[in-house]
């Protein structure tokens, strides 16, 4: 062993088995109110807004190639794209709202625990479109928003404990403040081994040949949603509809997948050839109550371990 010479691949295909998320735009759970089909009476009254507000925690070429296709599909609306990390759209939208600026249509987040406290709020509006009712499990429908680094903390605290963070805070972990930043620093050749972040980005850069294997750890690969939802100050409520609609149409969800190696539930979309089937993949899921409730305690007792 000691006269063995690794390849990068070697390195690459034994480090990023550590864990994996497997990130999905879909829905979320709960009873629903009736679904809402898009009309031609909803497609007028969106043209005469002329335009719609999209905040979103996805990345950023994610977030344009939807907005570009929804423009293309309904001439005459402009979709603004306001793209940031989920905690500070979380924040601008709580200092908007506090201030009584409505500048949000739509919201993507990668923390389903922010739609619950913006629910609580009052802030939601309840809408489900109708390719959610038809396409989508019923456990996967939640009446006002459709669909994390905190996320992942409370996963991997709950189901591997604390000491599991005490026991990497001692390896001189680089910490990144996105989920898709862990596969790009391997990539660059700024570290061998990938523990967490998604696994998106691992499959697109294995399609370019890139020398890396995905790995889902035995233990499990945590399940981040990535739920929608319509805010009832909406300046534009139509075009934020049609917008909601169209990210939860069979589309859409097949760009997440073909071109971005996102999953879906939606059932009419296909999974892209030759990726682990999500049933051979153990999930870790997290319940977004029990987050929200948890967030303050897991924030502090994160930073304390690793000092930041």
């Amino acid at each position: 062993m000691r006269g063995r010479k690794y390849s990068r691949r070697d390195v690459l295909k034994a480090a990023s088995g550590l864990v994996t998320s497997a990130v999905f735009a879909q829905p979320l759970k709960a009873a629903a109110p009736t679904p809402i089909p898009v009309t031609a009476a909803l497609i007028d009254a969106a043209r005469k807004e002329a335009k719609v507000s999209f905040y979103t925690a996805l990345e950023l070429t994610t977030s344009e190639r939807l907005a570009r296709a929804f423009e293309a599909k309904y001439p005459g609306i402009a979709v603004r794209v306001e793209r940031s990390g989920a905690e500070r759209n979380f924040q601008r939208i709580a200092q908007e709202q506090g201030s009584g600026i409505r500048a949000v249509d739509v919201v993507c987040s990668t923390d389903p625990a922010h739609f619950i406290d913006w629910k609580r709020n009052d802030w939601v509006a309840a809408f489900v479109p109708e390719d959610v009712a038809k396409h989508f499990p019923p456990e996967h429908v939640h009446p006002s928003y459709s669909g994390a680094i905190l996320t992942t903390t409370f996963l991997l605290a709950r189901d591997l404990g604390w000491s599991y963070f005490e026991k990497l805070a001692q390896q001189q972990v680089m910490q990144v403040q996105s989920a898709a930043e862990p596969p790009k620093k391997i990539m660059v050749g700024e570290r061998a081994i990938m523990a967490d972040g998604n696994d998106y980005n691992l499959v697109l850069f294995k399609d370019q040949g890139q020398p890396v294997e995905i790995v889902y750890a035995a233990e499990g690969s945590k399940l981040i949603t990535v739920p929608c939802g319509v805010f009832k100050s909406a300046p534009n409520p139509n075009a934020a509809r049609l917008l909601q609609s169209f990210l939860f149409s069979a589309e859409a969800q097949q760009i997440f997948i073909d071109g971005f190696a996102h999953r879906s539930f939606h059932a009419l979309v296909k999974e892209k050839p030759g990726r682990t089937p999500l049933s051979a993949v153990k999930l870790l899921k997290a319940d977004p109550v029990a987050v929200l409730a948890q967030t303050e305690e897991i924030k502090a007792r994160y930073a304390k371990i690793f000092g930041v």
